[in-house]
């Protein structure tokens, strides 16, 4: 696939995870993709696998948080079977403190998926929210 269509199912995935659809962005991540969250947080390292990455990472961090993370793209860089999504997450967690993180992921497609992927991000502010007990 080319540039332009891998930057066009990141912009669809957005649009849909903006208009309440939290799922869509990770539905374009291939099954077998190999994901990195950096730092040394809780959920840092790599996972192989959309379903290994959405419970031993989506879902502790989703317990810990009161309703989604409202995205806010700052820009989306794109070259060959490159993308870098920058974009702003805002939500609340569920001690009531404020969720705002900066995060920039660099993905790379092949076939119209997400096939390796690095998520960089404040990690002070993740330390923070994996903190929070859940119930």
């Amino acid at each position: 696939m080319s540039t332009e269509q891998n930057r066009k199912i990141v912009e669809d995935a957005i649009a849909l995870w903006t208009a309440g659809d939290g799922g869509a962005i990770f539905r374009i991540l291939a099954d077998d993709v190999r994901w990195t969250v950096i730092g040394t947080t809780a959920v840092s390292g790599t996972y192989n696998g959309r379903q290994d990455f959405i419970d031993r990472a989506l879902k502790p961090l989703s317990r810990r948080l009161d309703g989604a993370i409202t995205p806010e793209v700052v820009d989306i860089i794109s070259e060959g079977d490159r993308i870098v999504l920058l974009w702003n997450g805002s939500g609340q967690m569920t001690d009531g403190s404020p969720y705002h993180n900066q995060y920039s992921w660099v993905m790379r497609f092949k076939d119209g998926a997400v096939t390796e992927g690095t998520a960089y991000l404040d990690t002070a502010l993740l330390d923070q929210l994996m903190a929070i007990p859940t119930a």
